[in-house]
């Protein structure tokens, strides 16, 4: 369809090897954009990068760590060197290495998870932006979580880290709106991916997850990656600054 057609278009998706961010690479490429894989891993992420290509879509890989942002300049700067331009920009990569209550919360891990969650995003997007800007068109998805929307008792670092991104985007989006710079949030509920094992391998926890979700089961990946072609094509081009929830409906219980 014409208001998906991503042809021509070049995609960077950060933490794509597995899960979210694999998804969302997926989907952009079977939509026709030419899509960068990037995570710590390069093997993991030559293995996405193949299976796009082998079914005809174009992928890439240039490996990096969010917490450095050298490696980001030059996922970026790699990037343009073979395709030319950033039209795209996926911040999905995070990191979650505590948890527990916040009174127990150290602070270079509590420092660490805002680097990790809501700076290495704030560095990506001010490296894309000038061309985005000169060009007049660009967008920009940070994936962030509905733990931004409420509190935890266990993961309240991640939670603040999560809502600090929905404020990143809305700020981007009022001071890069003169420039067609679109910027947006998706806010995944459960999903069924290898960072949140830990809240589904158990049958009871899962049970329970799911009788309180009223479509009544956790969510895929592709749940989230078909969102994200929204945002970044013509469907999505006067939608900026939001966030997107995607969770079964657990929010608005």
């Amino acid at each position: 369809m014409r208001l998906f057609d991503l042809k021509g278009k070049v995609a960077i998706v950060t933490g794509s090897s597995k899960g979210i961010g694999r998804s969302i690479a997926e989907n952009l490429a079977e939509a026709g954009a030419k899509v960068v894989i990037s995570s710590r891993k390069a093997p993991a992420c030559e293995e996405v990068a193949a299976g796009i290509r082998q079914r005809g879509g174009e992928a890439m890989v240039v490996p990096a760590n969010i917490s450095d942002k050298a490696q980001l300049e030059n996922l970026v700067a790699a990037t343009r060197k073979a395709w030319g331009r950033v039209d795209i920009l996926v911040c999905n990569a995070a990191s979650n290495p505590y948890f527990g209550p916040m009174v127990g919360l150290p602070d270079e891990v509590f420092g660490k998870i805002m680097q990790n969650n809501v700076l290495s995003n704030l560095w990506l997007c001010k490296l894309v932006q000038p061309e985005m800007a000169e060009r007049k068109d660009g967008a920009i998805i940070i994936v962030s979580s509905i733990g931004g929307l409420k509190g935890s008792a266990e993961l309240g670092a991640y939670c603040i880290s999560k809502a600090a991104d929905f404020q990143l985007a809305r700020n981007l989006a009022v001071e890069w709106g003169p420039k067609n710079i679109r910027v947006n949030c998706i806010a995944p509920g459960l999903i069924k991916t290898d960072f949140a094992r830990a809240l589904y391998e158990d049958p009871a926890r899962k049970a329970a997850r799911e009788s309180e979700t009223p479509l009544r089961r956790l969510g895929e990946p592709d749940d989230i990656g078909g969102i994200a072609v929204l945002l970044a094509s013509k469907a999505g081009s006067f939608i900026t600054g939001q966030v997107i929830v995607a969770d079964g409906g657990v929010t608005v219980r």
